[in-house]
């Protein structure tokens, strides 16, 4: 993705249908597949709002409206996970919003293959060049991904993750 598909304004890309990454539409935004996969399956959740920050900025009914957004997103990326891989842990949840100027969540899936020192740490233990490795980054190589997690996110039933 460049700055002329929609990165510098993921929300305005969004909105207007140019966002390449985003997999579909939700009650309160939109659901992406992230950027870059080192950890498969890695999706974002994106205000519909463009004015919203954080959270707090949005009233209380969208708030919930966001967080179950969230709730579909991390269950969708847990089934399709568990399905791919069976060394697929959990999904974590995060919100941080100190890089961004849009409120978003970013939805991660965790998994056994990963080293032990930061198996349980924060995604942001691994170095850099990790978390950014160029072989990791959203591709053609993703499309089947992509497609299991659109569908997933078509019809999804709310329960725990099968395999």
């Amino acid at each position: 993705m460049t700055d002329d598909d929609g990165r510098a304004d993921r929300v305005g890309a969004a909105l207007a249908g140019r966002d390449p990454t985003v997999l579909c539409r939700l009650s309160a935004g939109f659901a992406e597949i992230g950027d870059a996969q080192h950890l498969p399956g890695y999706c974002v959740l994106i205000t519909d709002d463009p004015t919203a920050d954080r959270l707090t900025d949005l009233p209380r009914d969208q708030r919930l409206a966001f967080l179950a957004d969230m709730d579909l997103l991390g269950a969708a990326v847990a089934r399709v996970c568990a399905r791919r891989d069976p060394a697929f842990r959990r999904v974590n949840y995060e919100i941080l919003g100190d890089l961004d100027p849009y409120l978003h969540a970013h939805v991660r899936p965790r998994y056994e293959w990963e080293p032990a020192a930061i198996r349980r740490a924060p995604l942001y233990a691994y170095p850099d060049q990790v978390r950014r490795d160029p072989a990791d980054a959203l591709g053609p190589q993703h499309d089947e991904l992509r497609a299991h997690l659109v569908a997933e996110l078509d019809a999804p039933s709310g329960g725990p993750p099968t395999s």
